[in-house]
């Protein structure tokens, strides 16, 4: 039997990833790229001794936050550097490593979704070799989430993007403190998430449920609370988060009181404050409340629980806690009372006749009777 070789490269599709952020890769880069290994293998090919020997061609470098038109470009390219690769002399084109890259996995041959859906998010198929059946686990192109600003943004710094009224952006990235990452068009930067609504909905989907058992957080920097529904803390104070909103301004609880505080200043209990402290970069993002101006395109707006609702259902539940907590006996509960009134009470006798108690009476109680007559 000869040796094994590739025949035929063709990059058929992409799709969106979300870990460490939301981005597009190739469906190739799911697996490393053994390009350094190339490179310590063949420096002359590579160009390592005198750059006019290369030969094996660089791999094409994705450009930051690629949207879909991009990835479509990049599609085209990268089958091209797949083909040049295959035809370089034979001791690199069929060494170890790349055979092993392209090789089929057990995993590449399970089907990820049903053809007509794979089909209706792809289109037509692409063409393939011949003598090569047509891939069945294509993952087709994701569209990034799209959002709409409710007001006018002005940056104040090179890596904010700014906006007007009604422009539709592509989030890339959403941070938990509020600043997310977007492009429209040829523009990118970071946005307030307070300034921007989905277009279905003035609801954010993914905004988690409160947690009133609340986790451990530490301020890394002092703030004073400008609205009456905001807490003020002073820095390595420690609290409670019960709600993480998307938009960066988390409900917190010190004690029994509860406010909004900005999640970029407050870190997890346990962790590095002062690398955390470095991070900061921007100050806290404005409040949806805060906007003026603000013109949504929904008619009704977004549901948010009001302070009043976190406090009483947070002092419900700490309460709870502490009866659990406290030892010793506890009054009995509902069901309990509930069986003891249900347990069978003892029956009371008659009364017994006169008769049967002058019968049964001692003597001196019968002479008294009869001297009482």
């Amino acid at each position: 039997m000869g040796d094994t070789f590739i025949r035929h490269i063709a990059l058929l599709g992409f799709e969106k990833r979300f870990v460490p952020s939301q981005h597009y890769v190739s469906h190739f880069q799911s697996r490393a790229f053994p390009s350094k290994t190339l490179k310590e293998m063949f420096p002359i090919e590579a160009g390592a001794i005198n750059p006019e020997n290369r030969i094996i061609p660089h791999l094409p470098a994705p450009k930051w936050f690629d949207g879909q038109r991009a990835a479509e470009n990049r599609q085209g390219t990268l089958t091209e550097y797949c083909s040049t690769l295959m035809s370089l002399p034979t001791k690199i084109s069929r060494c170890p490593h790349l055979l092993d890259f392209f090789k089929v996995r057990p995993d590449d041959l399970k089907l990820k979704m049903p053809a007509p859906v794979l089909e209706a998010q792809m289109g037509p198929a692409v063409p393939t070799h011949p003598a090569l059946p047509l891939a069945p686990d294509i993952t087709g192109p994701i569209i990034l989430q799209t959002y709409r600003a409710i007001a006018d943004y002005e940056k104040t710094s090179g890596s904010e993007m700014a906006l007007s009224t009604g422009d539709v952006v592509e989030v890339v990235e959403k941070s938990e403190s509020g600043w997310w990452f977007c492009q429209m068009k040829a523009k990118r930067g970071w946005i307030p998430a307070s300034f921007l609504e989905p277009l279905d909905s003035p609801d954010e989907t993914e905004d988690p449920e409160p947690n009133y058992a609340g986790e451990p957080y530490v301020a890394i920097k002092a703030y004073t609370a400008v609205e009456g529904d905001e807490v003020s803390l002073l820095e390595g104070e420690a609290v409670e988060v019960i709600h993480k909103l998307l938009d960066g301004w988390w409900v917190i609880r010190k004690d029994d009181v509860t406010g909004y505080f900005p999640s970029m200043y407050l870190q997890k209990s346990g962790q590095d404050v002062s690398q955390a402290q470095r991070q900061i970069k921007r100050g806290a993002p404005p409040r949806r409340s805060s906007i003026r101006n603000a013109h949504s395109i929904h008619q009704r707006s977004r549901k948010r629980l009001s302070q009043d609702a976190y406090r009483r259902n947070s002092v419900r539940f700490l309460q709870q806690r502490r009866r659990q907590a406290r030892p010793g006996p506890q009054s009995p509960g509902k069901e309990e009372r509930q069986t003891q009134r249900s347990k069978p009470q003892p029956a009371v006798p008659p009364r017994p006749s006169a008769d049967l108690i002058l019968n049964r009476c001692s003597e001196s109680t019968k002479r008294k009777l009869a001297s009482a007559v």
